[in-house]
């Protein structure tokens, strides 16, 4: 028995009739599997809620390392940071909506245990912190950050949020 194409069906078709037929059956065949989606009127794109919450997250990042520096005066460095620092200690933690800190660990790190400790400890000593905005928090009402703690070897540090450029040279 013969296979039909498309081509074969139009050139066995005799009647012009007959060829109209066939040409709507494979339009219809070609075309069942397909929708068609009717445009909508131009409808306004909304700005995306991580877009607007940018800014105040920034704001947000800054205030909590203000309040941290100004916790731990003792620990933090003045000026800038040596060219090879000792340490960074990444530190992932995470805040409620009245300020207070539910959890915190070391993210990632060289492997420094005194420099984590003091990341960790100067964190805690700053609790609570700053009252972060509502638009900011999760459904549980939290907000999760991280924040660099940049040792010198003298194991004074700076917050990235803050930090003045590093030294250039190992003088």
């Amino acid at each position: 028995m013969p296979s039909y194409t498309p081509v074969r069906l139009l050139r066995r078709a005799s009647s012009l009739r007959t060829r109209c037929i066939v040409l709507a059956a494979l339009a219809l065949v070609t075309t069942s599997g397909c929708t068609i989606t009717t445009l909508m009127p131009h409808e306004t794109v909304s700005t995306p809620v991580a877009a607007i919450n940018s800014a105040t997250l920034d704001q947000y990042r800054d205030a909590v390392a203000r309040h941290i520096v100004e916790r731990n005066p003792s620990y933090v460095l003045q000026g800038k940071p040596q060219a090879m620092l000792r340490s960074l200690v990444v530190v992932s933690f995470t805040v409620d909506r009245n300020g207070h800190i539910v959890q915190s660990s070391v993210y990632r790190t060289n492997g420094d245990d005194e420099a984590e400790s003091t990341a960790l400890a100067t964190l805690r000593r700053s609790a609570p912190l700053p009252t972060p905005p509502g638009k900011l928090l999760n459904g549980r009402g939290q907000l999760e950050l991280f924040e660099d703690w940049l040792f010198n070897d003298n194991g004074k540090f700076q917050l990235r949020e803050l930090a003045a450029p590093q030294a250039e040279s190992f003088d």
